[in-house]
């Protein structure tokens, strides 16, 4: 019997024997160059942290070697990556960022140094789909992400740094990406959303110091966190008895008080 390969049947059987033949070699190949995918996916991740540490040039076993000897630890913060690292034996947190642009979604990763006055060190950021040219830029110009270093990070305990328009506070604010208004309000959203969680790891280990029975006031005398908080005793170390429980509820100066006049009814 001659199959009649003009029929319906015919063209429909061979049509789909055809696709399950191509789905089974896609699923193949996907499968067999999964682990190179995912491996070139995490280098490329530690690329861009290295990235915001103002490392760059390095490709392959090179940055995959810098990127072990700089960054310590990997934390999770609310659901957000952060990297303890040291560069030059100075201490930095890298915090991962994700937000969306004007075409699609929008990340990145900025170094933050400085323990009483935080500021930043370095950052990269990256994206999907925005325009080349003109949003593409916040990925692909590195002398608009260098304009973060040194911004502060911080003013009273909230999120100061920031993608403007028009700068106004130079220690704070950054220049948006010419022609690309809504791209850079973009990583304005994603650095105040992003950065929460780094106000929480940086700014709570002086407020928790600050709490704990003024055992270190010398060393944290100037921590802004001190002023706010009941424990006046953390601001200045005169005090000799500035370790006494008294300093838990009470001012520098009460407690200095009250040990002076036991002394006298002594």
């Amino acid at each position: 019997m001659k199959l009649n390969t003009n029929s319906n049947a015919y063209i429909i059987i061979y049509s789909a024997i055809l696709v399950v033949i191509v789905a089974f070699l896609l699923a193949f190949v996907y499968q067999a160059l999964k682990p190179m995918q995912d491996a070139n996916v995490a280098l490329d991740v530690k690329k861009q942290i290295l990235y915001s540490l103002n490392i760059r040039d390095l490709d392959g076993a090179e940055a995959e070697a810098k990127y072990a000897e700089v960054v310590k630890a990997e934390t999770d913060i609310d659901g957000q990556k952060a990297y303890a690292c040291l560069v030059d034996g100075e201490e930095i947190m890298v915090f991962s960022l994700k937000g969306m642009g004007l075409w699609g979604g929008i990340s990145g990763f900025i170094a933050i140094h400085g323990e009483d006055n935080p500021t930043v060190y370095g950052a990269y950021f990256n994206h999907e789909s925005e325009t080349a040219g003109l949003g593409a830029e916040i990925k692909d110009s590195q002398e608009w992400q260098e304009k973060f270093i040194d911004k502060k990070v911080f003013v009273n305990g909230d999120v100061a740094l920031s993608v403007v328009k028009k700068v106004e506070d130079p220690e704070t604010q950054v220049d948006c990406v010419t022609g690309a208004t809504l791209t850079s309000n973009g990583v304005d959203a994603m650095l105040k959303d992003g950065l929460k969680a780094a106000a929480q790891k940086m700014l709570k280990a002086g407020k928790d110091c600050c709490k704990d029975a003024c055992e270190h006031a010398s060393e944290h005398a100037d921590k802004d966190c001190c002023k706010d908080m009941k424990e006046d005793c953390c601001k200045a170390d005169s005090c000799k008895h500035s370790k006494e429980d008294c300093c838990k509820e009470n001012s520098k100066e009460d407690c200095c008080s009250k040990h002076e006049l036991k002394a006298k009814e002594e």
